[in-house]
C-alpha cells in the first residue's frame, strides 16, 4: 500500500511508525494507520518505486495517457457487465462481498496522519494514487482475502513488489502476533507470499483498464503470478483474532 503524498526522501520516524503499528494491531480496520506507518518510514522508497515505474515502457505509457484507475474501479455497473470469471467481475464481487468501495482507500489515505512533505510533481502524484487504488486488485490477483491473515499476506506480497520499511514493519508485526506452532507455519506462509510477489512481473505498471475484461487466470499468467496452489500447497489461510486474548481462528481454502 502506497500513499499518494509521500515525499521523495525523508528521515524515518520510527517512534511514530511504531505507535501507528500498535494502533493498527489493536484495530485492523484502521487502514489509515497503515498509511501512516508507510508515511513515517517512507525514506526514499517511494522515489525508488517511481524510478522503476518511470523506466518501464508500460509505466511511461501510463504517465503519458494518465488513465484514472479509480474512476474505472468505481464504475460498478460497467464491471458487473464484464464476462463471468474475468478480473473485473472477480474484483467487483470481492468488493461487494466485503462492502468495500474503491473510494475507501482514498478516504483512508486522506485521514492518515502524516508529516508535511514537499508537493509531488504530477508524475509522482499519478503513480502514488494509481498504486494506492490497485491494492484491492492485488487481493484478487493473489487470492488473499480481506480477513486479517489475508491482509497480512497481501502486504507481504506487496513488499515483494515494492520494498518499503513501512510495509516491512507491518508484516513483521503481523508475523509476531500471528498463530504460533513448532513448525513456524505462519512465518513460512508470509515468506511464501513475499516470494510470490517478488517473482511476479512489475504489477505497478500493469494496464489494468485493459486487463479487467480478461479471464482472471489468464491475467495471473500474463503477470507471472505463481498459482496459489504452488505458492501455498496447504491452501490459502483465512483467519482473524477473536476473543479478549486475541486467539487466532485459522482455516485454509
Amino acid at each position: 500500500m502506497q500513499s499518494a503524498t509521500r515525499s521523495m526522501s525523508r528521515k524515518k520516524e520510527w517512534r511514530r511508525a511504531w505507535k501507528a503499528v500498535r494502533e493498527l494491531i489493536n484495530d485492523p480496520q484502521r487502514t489509515d494507520k497503515a498509511f501512516e506507518v508507510a508515511d513515517a518510514l517512507a525514506g526514499n522508497s517511494y522515489e525508488r518505486s517511481f524510478l522503476r515505474f518511470q523506466r518501464h515502457p508500460d509505466g511511461r505509457r501510463l504517465l503519458a495517457d494518465r488513465p484514472s484507475l479509480l474512476q474505472t474501479l468505481s464504475d460498478r455497473q460497467a464491471l458487473r457487465r464484464l464476462p463471468a470469471g474475468s478480473l473485473g467481475r472477480a474484483y467487483v464481487e470481492f468488493m461487494e462481498s466485503g462492502n468495500l468501495t474503491a473510494e475507501g482507500l482514498v478516504e483512508a489515505d486522506a485521514k492518515a496522519a502524516r508529516a508535511e512533505p514537499p508537493p509531488l510533481d504530477p508524475d509522482r502524484q499519478f503513480m502514488g494514487e494509481r498504486v494506492r487504488d490497485m491494492h484491492d486488485l492485488w487481493h484478487v490477483l493473489s487470492g488473499y482475502g480481506m480477513d486479517e491473515a489475508g491482509e497480512a499476506a497481501n502486504l507481504a506480497f506487496t513488499l515483494g513488489q515494492m520494498p518499503s520499511a513501512g510495509i516491512a514493519l507491518i508484516v513483521l508485526a503481523a508475523t509476531a502476533i500471528g498463530p504460533k506452532d513448532l513448525t513456524l507455519s505462519w512465518p513460512r506462509y508470509l515468506f511464501r507470499a513475499w516470494r510470490r510477489g517478488r517473482r511476479a512481473a512489475l504489477l505497478t505498471v500493469a494496464p489494468y483498464e485493459q486487463l479487467l475484461p480478461l479471464p482472471l487466470d489468464d491475467v495471473r499468467r500474463q503477470l507471472r503470478i505463481q498459482p496459489a496452489s504452488e505458492a501455498h500447497p496447504s491452501g490459502i489461510l483465512v483467519g482473524n483474532r477473536t476473543g479478549e486474548v486475541k486467539d487466532w481462528v485459522m482455516s485454509s481454502v
